[in-house]
């Protein structure tokens, strides 16, 4: 089967057994039900506006009508256009992560790290739902518009930063923008690509990595020497809407010819409705109660992690009190408000899903992942090999990026034996038990005294083991959605391995802020005493001390003894990995064929799966 057949037609998740009669008979009750279907809100009536809440939305009526469009030179193109647009984003990520450090450093905050990521992620785990609401709600290109207006905010607000609360809070537009671009590469191909095929062009985007992972540090150190680290955000504002450009008229242009085909209905034929109608419906439709619980619950827990170790009396501040308390009791109440039909009858994430096992394994699975990488390979890796290991800033970008090349490459080869595999579920296990050797071997060889061969295969065997689980989990949460909730699960899988980054993230600069200060103190000698504050706040000055002298051999010290510690934590995260790959189905992908929303309740039909028992076979078909 071709990987870029228009023809075939997407697959959404249900498992069972087709032939091509039935598929060409499927394509045209599809076809009969695009061209005759109409919006429930052209009735009258508030009921008839609600119950139309229950059926595939607007976005996802287009995609389904551009689907029928799409000829294999113009989905071609279309892919093309996503890859141009995966290497920008790709190229900038790996410069400007190299630029942080400095960029903290700058405001004299280099322990905000944390921090700064703890926001990135948190908005990265917000941000995914809504935006697959937005797509769903009033299309791919208007939501790829949004997420690169957006972005290109975020560029200017940290170029043009003067304080560390400013950049801080630039971090909301960037991490949006950038996380809503990454998860509309992953819908776009989910609604374009079958599931046997979909793990292989699910990495188009993350092919780049395989060249930006070694220009990124080159290009963030000759911006270091040339200008600032400014002009390291400030340009990708330039750069980005160009390489855009040809996937947006790409799906602008497709969009219009399903428009004069009829297959997407004219927004003449709609009844005019009233200002409070339409905010009613939006309300609704992007679940916005949902979205501004789930926001306001994860910030307000996670945020005052990072800042409570130097905030004025610590935990026992009242204000960071307040936050956690209000950020719980958010969390409790979430679960309840997006469960109720009244309340979210489009709810922002789609918690009924949770109810297949694989899809609750999957998603629980990517959280202590990712919460492992936050522990270990970022956000204080680079810091450390350039004061302990004594790398240049290129070098040490190499080396923190040696995890995103390796695990491309893994996560390509694992795509092509899914392919002819049929199988997903034996990868995840392989990948988990890779991962966390890698991770043990860090704790054991990332020292003072390391070689650079050690510290460089160790970060290759994470990286390996991060491509090999990452790619076969995401396939299989997918897999447990229909056609009108495949952007909402691919959100769900995408946002519990952002918590797990975020919870990481703020979890590891609460150890970094508690633990590196005390020992400076500690390990410093009095001449140096004075100064630990300001070695501890800037990663420029902790590198004027000369290798070897006792000022520097005690920073290296507070810095060994505090990697170890985070080592220590990744390590017990990823105890879960292993049975929670097992609890996954081991479903054939070569039995899967596309089932809209409405043939039956449950989004996801086993016909022959591989059972463990007679017993569980019979339950499951």
């Amino acid at each position: 089967m071709p990987l870029l057949d228009p023809r075939s037609g997407p697959s959404y998740g249900a498992i069972e057994q087709e032939n091509d009669r039935d598929r060409d008979t499927h394509r045209d009750q599809e076809r009969d039900r695009l061209f005759q279907d109409e919006y429930h809100y052209e009735t009258d009536g508030e009921d008839s506006e609600i119950s139309s809440l229950d059926e595939a939305q607007e976005g996802v009526r287009k995609i389904e009508a551009i689907n029928m469009t799409w000829t294999t030179r113009s989905l071609i193109i279309a892919y093309v256009s996503i890859f141009l647009m995966a290497f920008c984003t790709s190229l900038e990520s790996q410069t400007v992560m190299s630029l942080v450090p400095y960029a903290t450093s700058a405001f004299s905050k280099h322990s905000l790290i944390s921090t700064v990521l703890v926001v990135q992620n948190v908005v990265n785990a917000v941000i995914k739902p809504p935006m697959a609401k937005i797509a769903d709600v009033f299309g791919r290109f208007e939501a790829f518009c949004v997420s690169i207006l957006i972005y290109i905010l975020g560029y200017v607000q940290m170029a043009s930063s003067t304080n560390v609360q400013t950049y801080a809070s630039a971090q909301i537009f960037y991490s949006a923008g950038s996380t809503g671009l990454q998860i509309l590469q992953q819908v776009f191909i989910a609604d374009s690509s079958d599931l046997l095929n979909r793990a292989f062009l699910a990495l188009l985007p993350e092919f780049p990595f395989l060249v930006t992972v070694w220009l990124g540090p080159t290009i963030a150190g000759a911006v270091l020497r040339s200008t600032s680290w400014r002009w390291g955000y400030g340009m990708w504002a330039i750069i980005l809407p160009a390489a855009f450009l040809p996937l947006a008229l790409s799906l602008l242009l497709n969009q219009r010819k399903a428009r004069r085909l009829n297959l997407i209905k004219s927004s003449r034929k709609k009844r005019r409705r009233s200002v409070f109608a339409i905010m009613r419906r939006t309300w609704y439709d992007l679940d916005v109660g949902g979205l501004s619980l789930l926001s306001a619950a994860v910030t307000l827990i996670l945020v005052p992690l990072t800042l409570a170790a130097s905030a004025k009396n610590g935990w026992m501040n009242p204000s960071i009190i307040a936050m956690m308390v209000i950020g719980l009791v958010c969390l409790v109440i979430m679960p309840f408000y997006e469960t109720s039909k009244k309340l979210a009858p489009k709810p922002l994430l789609s918690l009924h899903l949770l109810k297949q096992k694989t899809a609750l394994a999957g998603c629980f699975l990517a959280f202590w992942y990712f919460m492992a990488f936050y522990f270990s390979v970022q956000p204080y890796l680079y810091s450390y090999l350039q004061v302990v290991q004594n790398y240049d800033v290129a070098t040490a970008g190499r080396v923190t990026q040696t995890f995103a090349f390796t695990s491309t490459i893994a996560a390509f080869s694992v795509s092509l034996l899914i392919k002819y595999t049929r199988r997903y579920r034996i990868f995840v296990t392989i990948g988990c038990v890779i991962y966390m050797t890698g991770l043990t071997l860090m704790l054991t060889y990332r020292t003072e005294n390391a070689s650079h061969a050690q510290v460089l295969f160790t970060q290759i065997l994470v990286g390996c083991g991060g491509g090999l689980l990452n790619v076969p989990v995401q396939l299989g949460v997918q897999a447990s959605a229909s056609h009108q909730e495949v952007a909402a699960a691919t959100a769900m899988f995408l946002t519990s391995m952002e918590l797990g980054g975020a919870v990481g993230a703020a979890i590891s600069g609460a150890v970094w802020t508690h633990s590196i200060p005390a020992k400076l103190l500690k390990y410093l000698p009095a001449e140096s005493q004075s100064a630990a504050a300001e070695i501890f706040g800037s990663l420029a000055k902790a590198l004027e001390y000369p290798v070897g002298s006792p000022t520097r051999i005690a920073i290296n010290r507070s810095y060994q003894e505090t990697m170890n510690r985070l080592l220590t934590l990744a390590i017990i995260a990823t105890l879960p990995l292993i049975p929670l790959s097992l609890v996954m189905e081991n479903y054939k992908l070569d039995k899967m064929s596309p089932k809209s929303q409405n043939e039956e309740d449950s989004p996801l039909t086993v016909v022959d799966p591989e059972p463990e028992s007679e017993d569980s076979h019979s339950k499951r078909t």
